[in-house]
């Protein structure tokens, strides 16, 4: 059974990795909750000392050593460094019984992110993998409507790229959201794809069941950056931009928008992913990673399908 912390007593966790997403995503996050004894860790001595004077962290608990930041007693661990990284860093997080939260993908390959699961199992650790979207109102939302059709468009200006790193960092979104979101069993596959020179243009991934159909889209030359997902059935229609703004069809079509005071980590599902996380682990109860691993297989297909002959 795994050990939980007195309620008054400080909850020791480790950010490993102090990039973009760690800066503007998490740390705003994890700074302003109560009860956390907060820990850095970066091998970027000027980065780890500019972030922990930033956030008030005691120079005594910014490492640039994993081990290190080990050793100083951390529970838990939320790990935002890079994808090749993730495999190595969270296997020895695991093995010294410390429970994980990794940004997506687990890795680059489906070996990897199987060895991570299979470790957090074996270990008896928990493992959970950052898909905020499906911790995002405007998406949780979406769950109550007819879902006859789900359509997701992530898309972005100008960046077409190979097809490996297009789909494990980025149409990973798409793939898990549409999983999230469909109302039954997903029978039919297909992928289509435009590569130019070896680098992807677009892709568009159709997922089929008894009674539903799904689409996820990307198009890395789109001439914009948006995401939009409609879910339709029974004469009604929902569609969601952005993560913020959601329109609902029923005849005529009403709008909402975010409202003034809600931070946008609680619109995207950051605020979210971070409280179920941390909440599990306090409480005692081990999360596990096989759901998001049957995203990693439907991505390793997917690349298989664009690369294939």
């Amino acid at each position: 059974m795994t050990e939980t912390a007195a309620p008054d007593m400080p909850f020791p966790v480790g950010v490993v990795g102090l990039g973009d997403i760690a800066q503007k995503a998490y740390l705003p996050v994890l700074t302003a909750l109560p009860g956390l004894d907060l820990r850095l860790m970066t091998r970027d001595c000027a980065k780890l000392d500019r972030i922990g004077d930033t956030h008030r962290i005691n120079p005594a608990h910014r490492h640039t050593d994993l081990g290190e930041l080990i050793k100083g007693g951390i529970r838990a661990a939320f790990v935002h460094a890079a994808t090749d990284q993730h495999v190595p860093i969270v296997e020895e997080l695991l093995t010294a019984g410390v429970d994980v939260y990794v940004d997506k993908p687990l890795d680059y390959t489906l070996d990897g992110a199987r060895r991570l699961v299979d470790l957090a199992d074996r270990t008896g650790r928990s493992l959970m993998v950052g898909f905020n979207r499906r911790h995002a109102p405007g998406y949780v939302q979406a769950l109550e409507r007819p879902r006859d059709l789900v359509v997701l468009q992530k898309n972005r200006e100008g960046l077409p790229e190979a097809a490996r790193t297009l789909v494990y960092d980025d149409f990973i979104h798409v793939v898990d959201t549409l999983r999230f979101l469909v109302p039954g069993e997903v029978e039919h596959v297909d992928v289509r794809a435009r590569r130019v020179d070896g680098l992807v243009e677009h892709v568009v991934l159709t997922l089929a069941g008894d009674g539903f159909t799904a689409l996820g889209i990307m198009n890395r030359r789109s001439g914009s950056t948006e995401e939009v997902l409609q879910v339709s059935g029974t004469d009604s229609k929902r569609e969601v931009h952005n993560l913020a703004e959601v329109i609902d069809h029923r005849g005529q079509p009403t709008t909402r928008r975010r409202g003034d005071w809600v931070s946008v980590a609680r619109q995207r599902g950051i605020e979210q992913c971070v409280l179920t996380f941390l909440d599990a682990v306090r409480g005692g109860k081990t999360l596990d990673a096989h759901d998001a691993l049957r995203t990693h297989e439907l991505c390793e297909l997917i690349v298989e399908r664009i690369e294939g002959p």
